[in-house]
């Protein structure tokens, strides 16, 4: 029995060179001759023990030493690079053409590494030496404190390895970070490189210039809108990487975002990006191209539910404004700088054929209503079919009140947190945790208070936000199918509005700004701005940006270059100008 429990232990005794070993009640080994007692025990087997189970008991002695769970090696870009492939697999199924991924990203993802100095070059950026450090020092908060004050969630941060030598020469790996260079990406928010470095927002940015070289339907509008619904990865993006990619501590500062970016922000990393990785002239955004203002305006037409005949006189004034050739679409690094936004310029005609047509000053409009609804009285057989600003924003604005309280019940149901929640210093780890399963039982609780159903099913993805139509799920009936006769008349043979005046408001494009349109949003007619909010629903927006671009159309049509602020002007024609009374 004792030879079993010894489990052929075969030294002598160190008192009386026996080798005759037996195993007391406490599991300690001593010697049957001399009763000489040693500091070996035996393992004793826990019965208990389930596999899948963490609790493990054994009698020994030595110290305990906590092993750290390690995946590979690897750099800040690398992660980026993961998120960048889930992002166009996302879009890829959503119905984007494949070649988007093959011919467009991956070739602007190679040139920003190569510009970067990151990789695909001779001399790519070194970084200091990689010092291990201990779980208990200083250093996270440290660092964390040189960078609170330029720190967002989605702030820049600075590539200085390549993606291939850096994981090679480092000897060891930073303790407070999962990737290699998360502090160097972080000590570098000041330095001179700190524009060409990658962030969350940039992918988003590198990704619509993918979307704008290859001339896919989505604009820059319908990306956010996809991000936002969580069709596209980009709020909890970080756990698309893969198991072995671990992220902790410094890494929750560059792939943790808060929000989804706003429009005209994404819009400028666009063009700092194009211009960056000097890219050569984008292809020309011809009009058989759906980012063109002619293919474009007629999607909102019927997302704003305007009739179908406002279509010609769009294509007309677009015209007009210089807006259909190719040359001023098309993204040049020396002839046109500026990356045009093309969705807001399409909105942007549409209001300034509203605003030709219908006069849109708070009386001209209401007087053709009224003038169409006497024509439609007086015909034998009314049907309708004339369109009336009155009904027309009777109907509309109906629809947005429903459509605006089905997106702030979208928001309130939306999850923020990730399923794994990341932390900045290895001693948060704990609380973040207990935050993250406190979160969750107040989130059932709630669910089982509420009675919310159990299966919420997202909403399938849509460039158009509204349903017109005669359907019951419809958002009202479509007023596509009118015509403009209340609007028109013939005069020598040729269609002409019957609004004779135009007015515009007493300030430029380059002074608009989101503090100008609080200041001028009072002089403005109520019905133009309500339209300014409809367009901006639509491409969620703020009124100050498709304001801007409002104007822009203008004195491209105009030549006008600003009045004086605090005054409106009625022109007769595009030449004379006389004040409004």
């Amino acid at each position: 029995m004792d030879e079993e429990q010894t489990a052929g232990y075969r030294e002598p005794c160190a008192v009386c060179s026996a080798v005759s070993w037996g195993v007391s009640d406490e599991g300690r080994f001593y010697c049957r001759s001399c009763h000489n007692v040693i500091e070996r025990t035996r393992e004793v087997v826990d019965s208990t023990f389930t596999p899948g189970s963490t609790r493990v008991s054994t009698i020994g002695r030595g110290t305990r030493t906590k092993r750290l769970e390690r995946g590979r090696q690897w750099v800040v870009c690398e992660g980026f690079q993961f998120i960048l492939i889930h992002q166009a697999d996302a879009l890829v199924r959503l119905g984007v053409s494949p070649s988007f991924k093959e011919e467009a990203l991956c070739p602007l993802w190679r040139i920003y590494l190569q510009k970067s100095r990151q990789a695909y070059t001779s001399n790519p950026t070194r970084t200091a030496r990689f010092r291990v450090r201990g779980l208990d020092s200083d250093s996270d908060s440290a660092a964390e404190a040189s960078v609170a004050s330029a720190s967002e969630t989605d702030g820049d941060t600075n590539p200085s390895s390549a993606a291939g030598s850096t994981a090679g020469s480092s000897t060891g790996w930073s303790e407070c970070s999962g990737s290699l260079d998360a502090a160097d990406y972080l000590a570098a928010r000041c330095r001179r490189r700190s524009h060409s470095l990658m962030t969350m927002k940039k992918t988003l940015a590198l990704i619509y210039l993918a979307l704008v070289w290859t001339q896919e339907a989505l604009t820059l509008s319908d990306l956010l809108r996809l991000v936002d619904e969580g069709h596209v990865p980009y709020l909890n993006a970080y756990e698309e990487l893969p198991d072995e990619m671990k992220l902790e501590g410094k890494d929750a500062l560059i792939f943790r975002v808060q929000s989804v970016p706003p429009h005209r922000a994404v819009h400028r990393d666009a063009q700092a990006l194009a211009l960056f990785l000097q890219l050569p002239a984008f292809p020309p955004i011809s009009r058989q191209s759906l980012l063109h203002p002619a293919l474009l305006s007629r999607r909102y037409l019927l997302d704003a539910n305007l009739p179908g005949q406002l279509h010609p006189w769009v294509c007309r004034l677009t015209e007009r404004a210089g807006l259909m050739d190719s040359a001023r679409l098309t993204f040049h690094r020396r002839r046109l700088p500026a990356l045009p936004r093309y969705d807001l310029q399409a909105a942007a005609l549409v209001i300034v054929t509203m605003k030709l047509l219908f006069g849109l000053d708070d009386h001209t409009e209401w007087d053709l209503s009224n003038e169409a609804g006497d024509r439609d009285a007086t015909e034998e057989f009314s049907t309708g079919s004339v369109f009336s600003v009155r009904r027309w924003f009777r109907v509309v604005e109906a629809g947005l009140s429903a459509a605006r309280r089905r997106s702030e019940r979208a928001e309130a149901r939306k999850q923020w947190a990730g399923i794994k929640p990341l932390h900045t210093r290895s001693k948060k780890k704990s609380v973040v945790l207990k935050r993250k399963r406190v979160a969750e039982q107040v989130q059932v609780c709630f669910e089982k208070l509420s009675s919310r159903p159990a299966g919420i099913e997202r909403s399938a993805p849509s460039s158009f936000r509204f349903c017109w139509g005669d359907e019951a799920s419809g958002d009202g009936p479509g007023l596509h199918h009118q015509t403009l006769d209340g609007v028109l008349t013939l005069r020598g043979g040729v269609l002409t509005p019957c609004n004779a005046s135009y007015w515009h408001p007493a300030v430029t494009a380059a002074q608009m700004s989101s503090r100008c349109f609080l200041q001028v949003e009072g002089s403005l007619p109520r019905s133009f701005v309500w339209l300014l909010h409809l367009f901006c629903f639509l491409l969620e927006v703020k009124p100050a940006e498709l304001l801007e671009e409002v104007l822009r159309v203008e004195e491209r049509l105009t030549g006008r270059t600003g009045t004086k602020t605090g005054t409106k002007t009625r022109t007769k024609t595009r030449t004379r100008t006389k004040t409004r009374t």
